[in-house]
């Protein structure tokens, strides 16, 4: 735990802010956010978990840092499930994973956790009236539902009509669908895929190598909206078959290369 220093007329699940090798990064009592009760013995094991993403670095505070797991995003199932239950917001869990002993993980949707925090505005400002619209249809895969709804609307802006998945896997299924539906004409139909690179059972990397393998669906361009901000990630993204490669979430940017992508796509 490092030495916080309090921000007055912050909600109390804010503890404060500390420098970090000149970076002052916000730091968040997650358990006090979810309502959890804490034991006083945790104290003493408290940590503070740093995450970067969207080209921002937040703290979490934990009860204790057990262990690192490596788990593969084909091990970890959406949470579709969550959504009827009354005490917790599927949207609050972006999947669930197995481990030793029979044990669920939850993993939570941190897009959706800092943004309801105000840690995290995504800049979804309008797209200017004189900008170009565009028709047809798009696939957007993305597994937090927060961020899945800000690229729809700002696509729907675009003239798009919006085809949704949740993972790699669904949005196999939905090409599969739209494929009985179009045809061979599915690649003048479908005008750009846009996709999340971390979601579960098929991340956006394999996604993306999957659709650039069958011919049916190869030409239809792909990029890739991600909260991962590191440059290997872009580098990756690229390797993979995609077009372009975005860090969520900045709508005149977003617009720029979407417009990019499909122009080339169909001229």
């Amino acid at each position: 735990m490092p030495i916080l220093t309090e921000l007055p007329g912050t909600p109390e699940y804010i503890e404060g802010i500390f420098d970090l090798r000149g970076i002052v990064i916000p730091v968040v009592d997650l358990a006090s956010w979810m309502g959890i009760t804490t034991p006083d013995s945790s104290n003493e094991k408290r940590r503070v978990i740093i995450t970067e993403f969207n080209n921002i670095l937040i703290g979490f505070i934990v009860h204790e840092a057990k262990r690192i797991r490596r788990i593969n995003w084909s091990d970890i199932e959406p949470t579709s499930f969550m959504s009827d239950t009354g005490s917790m917001e599927g949207s609050k869990i972006t999947g669930v994973t197995r481990i030793e002993g029979d044990n669920v993980l939850l993993i939570l949707d941190l897009e959706t956790v800092v943004q309801e925090l105000g840690l995290y505005q995504p800049d979804v400002e309008e797209i200017p009236e004189n900008m170009d619209t565009f028709s047809g249809l798009a696939l957007v895969l993305d597994d937090s539902t927060t961020a899945r709804k800000i690229v729809k609307e700002t696509m729907v802006k675009m003239g798009f009509n919006v085809v949704e998945a949740g993972d790699g896997q669904e949005g196999l299924n939905k090409l599969e669908e739209l494929y009985e539906m179009y045809g061979e004409d599915l690649e003048n139909k479908l005008k750009i895929i846009i996709s999340d690179v971390e979601m579960p059972r098929m991340d956006g990397f394999h996604f993306a190598a999957n659709v650039k393998e069958d011919l049916r669906f190869s030409k239809i361009p792909i990029v890739f909206n991600s909260s991962i901000s590191d440059h290997f990630s872009e580098l990756r993204g690229k390797e993979s078959g995609a077009e372009g490669y975005l860090v969520k979430f900045n709508a005149s940017t977003f617009y720029n290369e979407v417009a990019r992508v499909v122009r080339a796509h169909t001229s």
